[in-house]
């Protein structure tokens, strides 16, 4: 016991604090489902949409310089928080089943712009990644060959760095996590990588992970806000899911991790984005193109039928706003035509 205080006391003269999001992927026994879940904590609500883009779009990185540029392989279904005007997908799945996440990582140093190489800016990181790939290693391959680089751009309303990193999964249950560090992006890529949450660096919690494990979790658990923290009880429980009697139960059952890795409402203090307050939770089924919803300020889940949804080249683009009033159950019927999105530039 004097060991684990000692240990615990390190880790806050450390500083290894939340930093805001959770993300979990589940593949359960028989393999049938393939389930990632996260958790979207911050300290602003910023209005949060779904867009449905369709195959054939023409897309740029937004660089003012030698923008990298692209037509869009697949369809895909973004989560996008909007303010000022200013956009940028932070969540999704496309229709083969690639999930990308973005969560932020306080140890994010972007490289030094180098017009050179084709720029990518960070609100359009994620869709790009939606859009041209069908699974992880290839996004991983495509990636590692660096032909592009990655170009932050400014979080609107905040006076914190745009400090980022990136969860990948898809329906077999491959999983990558790319980080920006030290001007090189990192990229740890393998199946068994199924949680991630912020600080620290994803090599380091898998370090204190380990130091867990051989407590093990009937033993003790940590239990603050801490990404640390969060990062071990969401390893445990998701290793814990019993296998599902059906298909409800599979979905709840990832569910119940994130909500277990949540934040509570708290007095938000904008100096310090790694105490946040969750503000939704998603859960994407990889396999049967499903994506979960739940808002913290609505009683109601609601999800979002893939195979319902045309996303042939040439069809029309279309928005849900996520805080629409009466929103229940499948919702692919409320989205509507809208104005093609605008991302935010750097």
């Amino acid at each position: 016991m004097k060991k684990m205080v000692l240990f615990g006391l390190a880790i806050v003269l450390l500083g290894f604090e939340a930093k805001a999001c959770t993300r979990v992927l589940h593949m359960t026994q028989d393999g049938k489902y393939v389930l990632t879940g996260r958790s979207m904590d911050w300290y602003v609500r910023y209005p949060t949409s779904f867009w449905k883009f369709p195959r054939g779009m023409a897309r740029s990185g937004l660089t003012k310089r030698n923008p990298l540029t692209w037509v869009s392989k697949y369809g895909s279904v973004a989560v996008v928080q909007t303010a000022d005007g200013q956009s940028a997908t932070a969540d999704g799945m496309n229709e083969k089943g690639l999930v990308a996440n973005l969560l932020y990582l306080s140890e994010t140093e972007y490289p030094r712009r180098n017009p050179n190489i084709k720029g990518l800016a960070s609100s359009v990181y994620l869709q790009y990644l939606l859009d041209n790939f069908a699974t992880v290693a290839e996004a991983v391959r495509a990636i590692e060959k660096g032909d592009f680089q990655i170009v932050p751009v400014p979080i609107p309303n905040s006076e914190h760095l745009p400090t980022m990193h990136i969860a990948l999964s898809d329906a077999t249950g491959d999983s990558a996590v790319i980080e920006f560090l030290k001007g090189k992006t990192v990229i740890h890529h393998d199946r068994a990588y199924r949680v991630m949450t912020n600080s620290p660096t994803f090599k380091e919690q898998l370090a204190l992970n380990a130091y867990w494990q051989a407590i093990g979790g009937n033993t003790f658990l940590p239990g603050t806000r801490r990404s640390a923290d969060r990062f071990v009880r969401a390893s445990y429980y998701e290793k814990m899911l019993p296998r599902p009697k059906n298909y409800a139960e599979a979905v709840a059952g990832v569910m119940s991790v994130v909500r277990n890795a949540s934040s509570p409402f708290g007095d938000p203090d904008p100096n310090k984005p790694n105490i946040s307050t969750t503000m939704w939770r998603t859960v994407d089924d990889q396999k049967n193109l499903l994506m979960f919803y739940e808002s913290t300020v609505s009683p109601n889940v609601i999800w979002i039928d893939l195979k319902k949804l045309d996303f042939s080249q040439n069809a029309p683009v279309q928005r849900l706003d996520a805080q629409k009033a009466g929103l229940c159950g499948e919702v692919s019927g409320a989205f509507e035509k809208h104005a093609p999105l605008r991302f935010a530039k750097p």
